[in-house]
């Protein structure tokens, strides 16, 4: 089994009816959610929006390989309602981004592992830090923790008490 970090994000829609179905879907479709952050309110970054966006992550073990576990988020991103825009970010449903992969680094044209900008997102780095302090980015082999302490997001990232 491998342990997978994926990032969820969402702005439009019904967001905690979101945050439900995207975690029973991931449940079906690529593995086991072994543990959740608390979800986030977080501001748009990249493109204006009057929507805050909800962000968590979750902690999954899966038997699937890199390709087939992205192919299937895009899937479930699908089945939520986004449609992409290439080149641009925008108010979507749902957004899943792989994080980590076990201590895997990966470069291809159609996915980045770790993803590329973990260290420069507070609204990844708060919920990671929350369930996964101390594990190791494999590229800069800095913690979560220490990636967090040097960020330079200036965003305020709210709790949310669901």
């Amino acid at each position: 089994m491998h342990r997978v970090f994926l990032g969820l994000g969402g702005n439009i829609g019904d967001l905690d009816s979101n945050f439900k179905k995207v975690k029973d879907l991931i449940k079906s479709n690529c593995g086991k959610i072994i543990n959740t952050s608390s979800i986030f309110k977080t501001p748009p970054i990249g493109f204006e929006s009057v929507d805050f966006f909800w962000n968590q992550v979750v902690e999954i073990e899966t038997h699937f390989k890199p390709a087939t576990l992205l192919q299937k988020t895009l899937q479930i991103e699908k089945e939520m309602g986004r449609t992409r825009v290439s080149g641009q970010y925008s108010s979507r449903p749902m957004d899943i981004d792989l994080l980590y992969y076990d201590n895997s680094i990966i470069k291809t044209d159609n996915l980045q592992i770790p993803h590329p900008r973990i260290q420069e997102r507070k609204f990844v780095l708060v919920p990671l830090v929350e369930i996964a302090p101390d594990y190791i980015h494999p590229e800069n082999k800095s913690t979560n923790l220490q990636l967090l302490e040097q960020c330079s997001d200036i965003s305020v990232i709210e709790k949310l008490q669901l």
